[in-house]
């Protein structure tokens, strides 16, 4: 789709020899499609990370959110403004609410977060249930030195390497199952602030506070982490489960339920909000012990 016109777009068909007439029409995401024979309409189509942007009403420009699952998915709202990154990030259309024009976004993908604590229980077996990883490294102050970057399958955004693959550096005889229990946590936190990082480069906005959601951010530990390591808010609603609210939201306000977005938005609550409680220096310092782990992963597969 050509993200300008909102149509499929024209070079590419002729690219790949695909006639335009056997494509179906690109329509808004909150729009009557059609109807079931009883006569209930289908007035919503939307992907996952926008359907939680909906769902978190991240309605305005500079707006972001994460969803914490087996991997994790930013998205930053750009309003009108198509933002083409060069940070490497994907440009995509957020929502279109009937004839209102589109609304952008910046999107990052994280490819293993969530699926790294199920790598600890189903492959170390240092715990048996995911639930448990909050306890066991709830039970150390810190990583004790130790960072793992679960690149199992190489690094998504913003790095793009296929070549990259999973390490654990850093232990002493000292590090325990804790210390890398919490080291799994970290890595989710620094992987998403890599992600968030690349998005105020390229919008040129500064992040004050994050809108979480996902299964994970049930994990209290892990959001406090998130905070210290970003340096801002990290707020959860009282619903996380924000893709499917977000395809209702969408389907409500084509049918009349809603008349706007600002209708929808005073539906929100929030459940819990965690600020930082590390030094900025610390934060740094151990920032840049995380991109050096990362540098240990690069070039393991020619």
């Amino acid at each position: 789709m050509n993200l300008e016109t909102l149509d499929w777009d024209l070079d590419l068909l002729a690219l790949f020899n695909i006639p335009r007439n056997v494509l179906a029409d690109i329509k808004p995401t909150s729009h009557v499609y059609a109807h079931t024979p009883e006569g209930v309409p289908i007035a919503a189509l939307v992907g996952d990370q926008q359907g939680a942007m909906i769902g978190q009403t991240c309605f305005a420009v500079g707006d972001s959110k994460t969803t914490y699952g087996t991997g994790n998915f930013a998205l930053l709202n750009t309003g009108s403004e198509i933002i083409r990154s060069t940070h490497g990030l994907l440009t995509t259309v957020c929502y279109k609410f009937g004839n209102e024009p589109a609304v952008y976004a910046l999107e990052g993908s994280v490819a293993v977060t969530g699926s790294a604590i199920q790598w600890l229980r189903d492959q170390l077996q240092i715990i048996t249930t995911s639930s448990e990883i909050e306890a066991l490294a709830g039970s150390v102050d810190d990583n004790g030195g130790v960072y793992f970057v679960p690149a199992f399958s190489g690094l998504f955004a913003p790095y793009w390497r296929s070549d990259a693959r999973g390490v654990i550096v850093g232990l002493s005889r000292a590090s325990t199952n804790a210390h890398l229990a919490r080291a799994a946590l970290e890595a989710i936190a620094y992987q998403t602030r890599d992600v968030l990082d690349a998005m105020s480069a390229d919008s040129k906005v500064a992040l004050k506070s994050m809108r979480v959601d996902g299964g994970a951010t049930a994990n209290n530990l892990l959001m406090q982490i998130q905070a210290d390591v970003m340096g801002i808010e990290i707020i959860r609603p009282e619903i996380i489960e924000t893709t499917a609210l977000g395809a209702a939201y969408a389907a409500g306000i084509a049918v009349g339920i809603w008349q706007s977005p600002s209708e929808v938005e005073k539906n929100w609550r929030e459940n819990q909000r965690w600020s930082s409680t590390q030094n900025p220096d610390v934060r740094a310092e151990k920032y840049e012990q995380w991109k050096k782990a990362v540098n240990r992963t690069l070039n393991w597969i020619e």
